[in-house]
């Protein structure tokens, strides 16, 4: 199955793709990490976007897409992934479909703002290996550190509520619109954000018609 998982920031894509991704066994793809996998293994589309990045510009669409294409030729793409962090406009979207990526369903998560700003607050980061916690939903077993490494933990800039308030106001203006676009296209899911994360998970695995 070939998904991609729309939603605000902070509406639990991540949280719900690593979930996806062992119940369906297919891997996810974060456009970040292939991006960075393919400039340090300088295949011809990651050498193309390190021009870009030395010269501090940001790596056009073409680019981006090339490099996607080339991840989702390998094998364990075969029966299907996860994209994560692409499209988030609708030219995005089109260059997708022009280059013959294709999708079985869009899952979007529903979720209101104000609730989005409640959760982002309270998340916290390890600032030595970047394992992710929240204060309520998923706490350290000790109180400001990891679990993991024993790191300190530390609310990142981009959690805090002025900067969360900017972020969705982008999403709504810029990546939001795709849902209209792929409920054009008959692949569109909408899913209600639930109280708990496993009930999120149900809620999809139901929208998409697989048993959990």
């Amino acid at each position: 199955m070939k998904l991609i998982l729309l939603g605000a920031p902070g509406a639990g894509k991540g949280t719900q793709a690593d979930i996806l991704k062992v119940k369906l066994n297919i891997p996810t793809i974060s456009t970040g990490n292939i991006l960075r996998a393919a400039v340090k293994n300088g295949t011809p589309t990651g050498l193309k976007a390190k021009e870009y990045m030395d010269a501090g510009k940001l790596v056009p669409d073409e680019v981006i897409i090339g490099i996607i294409n080339e991840r989702l030729q390998e094998a364990d793409c075969a029966n299907g992934y996860i994209l994560d962090g692409v499209p988030r406009t609708i030219a995005q979207a089109e260059a997708m479909e022009q280059a013959g990526i294709s999708f079985d369903a869009v899952v979007a998560i529903e979720i209101p703002d104000e609730k989005i700003v409640a959760r982002m607050g309270g998340r916290r980061v390890c600032e030595n290996c970047g394992a992710s916690y929240h204060i309520v939903n998923i706490p350290p077993k000790k109180d400001g550190v990891c679990d993991v490494c024993g790191g300190k933990l530390v609310q990142r800039k981009d959690d805090n509520p002025e900067t969360v308030r900017d972020r969705l106001a982008v999403y709504h203006k810029e990546t939001e619109p795709l849902k209209g676009f792929y409920e054009a296209r008959g692949i569109l899911k909408t899913v209600e954000d639930q109280s708990t994360v496993d009930g999120t998970t149900q809620a999809i695995l139901r929208a998409l018609g697989v048993d959990a």
